[in-house]
């Protein structure tokens, strides 16, 4: 067996570690500024969690979690909102957060792991610092593979598009093929969860729990059908600033959420109403933490929190639209076992495993 060690930089809750590992990854250490993220990471991954900036992670410390593994694997999937085409509009100059990526390709430099991997909004690629990054990993010899992945063709129940970018020192790397033909739906993902009105918690599982509705947006929601807008709305129930001319062109906010259709992409504000398609495609309410955890691809047993301990909902809410999607981490971790033949090994020996008891049965 190949001899592994990957590092998770900007690990946030343990998606894109969760989906590695169940691919045969050794995920050995998540790396995040946010001590929040600490019991979700531990807890559901055999790794450790260390509270520290990325940009003060020396190489040395690097190597040392890394060990004397033969494969080292950096994952780097620096947060997203400076690259989004929202973020823009407001932020044309540059968040300091855009400099993540120079830390990260410092690292990249300092330790030249085998494989590197991120993954990022589509629109990265719009900015310098991003081919800055390619360039320096042409520079020191990777092979690059990068596209923008269409989530919901690999079963993630959510039209979520990401670039992904693997680099090798190996050899040529690239994603694994798409492995589902239709889209994974909404009622497929949530549809068997325990119904809850606005406000209110599961009393078996305290992350299904909504948002309160206002008066006037749970009149909001009653008048809105699935896969709808605002305009369909009675015309009071429309906000002011929806009526102006420059608010019309906006309907992607108070819908509900289609039955039969994969969820729209989920933000950090996901749990509310009026922040995007959140509505539930039945209940008169936005969607559950639980939901939104299982439509970024979580499993329904996945801690987020320690038992008894407060649910902070929008510290936790912002966490899980934050999170790699685990479906997204599969995917990738699967490439880079189909890179480096661990697959291939896995299958040898349960074929030897299957092969060794027959003849066992035949000697019995």
């Amino acid at each position: 067996m190949i001899d592994t060690a990957c590092v998770d930089l900007f690990c946030g809750v343990g998606g894109l570690t969760h989906g590695l590992i169940s691919e045969g990854i050794n995920v050995v250490a998540g790396i995040d500024v946010d001590e929040a993220c600490r019991h979700p990471f531990e807890i559901n991954n055999s790794a450790r969690f260390i509270n520290e900036d990325v940009g003060r992670l020396t190489p040395k410390h690097l190597r040392e979690l890394f060990g004397n593994a033969e494969i080292r694997v950096l994952a780097g999937c620096a947060p997203c909102q400076p690259f989004s085409t929202y973020a823009q509009r407001y932020d044309v100059v540059g968040s300091p957060r855009w400099g993540l990526l120079y830390q990260f390709g410092r690292l990249i430099k300092a330790t030249r792991p085998e494989l590197v991997t991120m993954e990022n909004v589509p629109s990265v690629a719009q900015h310098a610092v991003f081919d800055d990054f390619i360039k320096t990993l042409e520079k020191l010899g990777y092979h690059i593979h990068k596209e923008v992945v269409d989530c919901s063709l690999y079963g993630l129940p959510q039209s979520r598009r990401r670039m992904v970018l693997l680099a090798s020192l190996l050899g040529p790397i690239k994603l694994v093929a798409p492995t589902h033909g239709r889209p994974t739906t909404v009622r497929a993902a949530i549809g068997k969860l325990a119904p809850i009105t606005h406000g209110e918690a599961h009393q078996n599982d305290v992350l299904h729990v909504a948002s309160k509705l206002s008066d006037l947006n749970f009149k909001r929601i009653l008048a809105s059908r699935p896969g709808g807008t605002w305009r369909d709305w009675p015309k009071h129930l429309i906000a002011e600033c929806h009526r102006r001319e420059s608010g019309r062109t906006y309907p992607g906010v108070y819908g509900r959420m289609a039955w039969d259709e994969p969820a729209p992409t989920l933000t950090t504000q996901f749990y509310g109403f009026g922040n995007g398609r959140f509505g539930h495609p039945e209940q008169n309410r936005a969607i559950s933490l639980r939901e939104g955890a299982i439509l970024q691809g979580f499993p329904k047993s996945y801690s987020f929190v320690p038992k008894g301990a407060p649910v902070h909902f929008k510290a936790l809410g912002r966490m899980i639209g934050n999170a790699v999607p685990v479906t997204l981490g599969k995917v990738i971790g699967r490439s880079v076992a189909a890179h480096l033949g661990i697959g291939e090994a896995k299958a040898r020996k349960k074929k030897g495993a299957v092969a060794h008891a027959a003849r066992k049965s035949l000697v019995a």
